[in-house]
């Protein structure tokens, strides 16, 4: 995962209360007094629904940033055991479940440390190889059977997406060419929709949840988005971190066709420009890297 970062993060949302070391450390010491003593530093990350803590060298504190985050708690402790054996690279593996407590009005999570960092959007350094191990994980969790599972937060038609898209050019305004990502929004709207059956999808595959070593995939985190739908919603990695020339290589391991393509190239431009105007100031690096998916998709 990142490395730690001393200074405080800039808070993203206004219902989203204070979140610091001494709180993580209070937390930690009434639910489980067994790892009371081990160090906690805050991690960097671009996140914008839970901050992480490390604890000591092995563990990890996941806390929900707002109210929207908290369903993600269960989620996450329900279904990571059961796809975590099913996938190709290591996935958070829940070892603790805490309470509301010491001031903090949510339940959260302790899990084992993944090591890796997070990859930069033109500065892959193995684009070929990260792109087929993006493949891979893709292709292996849309193996997973979908029994009993739940929908994806991603899981429905793009057009639903059209309103709230629409809404965020107009407030960019001149900030984005609003004629060509409108005509690349387009363009996805008219792809013919998703009519197999869902499949399972991570939904938020973005570099701040991808972890590489030595250019490769090490792990995939934060599994709070996942669940049944269209599989074109992981293609937006192609965008949001792979070089274009590389995006063939993940497209051939998927196995997206036409349509699938069009709609993922879709995906990744809403969630962009969604994203930016409301993480302009807050969030730097996820609205550089927006800012970097729709100059992608514009381009070609």
């Amino acid at each position: 995962m990142s490395d730690v970062d001393s200074r405080r993060p800039r808070r993203m949302h206004a219902d989203e209360p204070d979140l610091d070391e001494p709180l993580v450390r209070r937390l930690v010491a009434r639910r489980f007094p067994h790892w009371a003593g081990l160090p906690v530093r805050r991690l960097a990350s671009s996140g914008t629904e839970n901050a992480m803590f490390r604890l000591g060298p092995d563990l990890v504190v996941r806390l929900p940033r707002r109210p929207g985050a908290v369903p993600d708690v269960t989620h996450e402790q329900r279904w990571l055991p059961l796809l975590g054996p099913l996938l190709p690279v290591p996935v958070p593996e829940p070892v603790g479940v805490g309470e509301p407590d010491a001031g903090f009005p949510w339940p959260w999570s302790v899990y084992r440390w993944l090591a890796g960092r997070n990859p930069a959007a033109g500065a892959v350094e193995d684009p070929a190889g990260l792109a087929g191990d993006l493949g891979a994980f893709v292709g292996a969790l849309r193996r997973v059977p979908v029994r009993d599972a739940p929908a994806g937060y991603r899981a429905g038609p793009l057009r639903e997406r059209d309103a709230e898209t629409r809404a965020a050019v107009a407030e960019l305004g001149t900030r984005v060419d609003a004629g060509a990502v409108l005509a690349r929004w387009r363009q996805a709207l008219d792809a013919p929709e998703h009519t197999g059956p869902p499949v399972w999808a991570h939904a938020d595959l973005t570099p701040g949840n991808v972890l590489v070593d030595g250019g490769r995939l090490a792990a995939v985190i934060d599994f709070g988005t996942a669940g049944a739908g269209d599989p074109a919603v992981d293609l937006i990695v192609a965008w949001n971190l792979l070089p274009a020339a590389a995006r063939g290589v993940f497209r051939a391991a998927v196995g997206a066709g036409d349509a699938e393509w069009a709609r993922g190239r879709g995906w990744a431009l809403s969630i962009a420009l969604v994203a930016l105007p409301y993480y302009w100031d807050t969030n730097p690096a996820l609205a550089e890297n927006s800012r970097h998916v729709i100059a992608e998709i514009v381009a070609g």
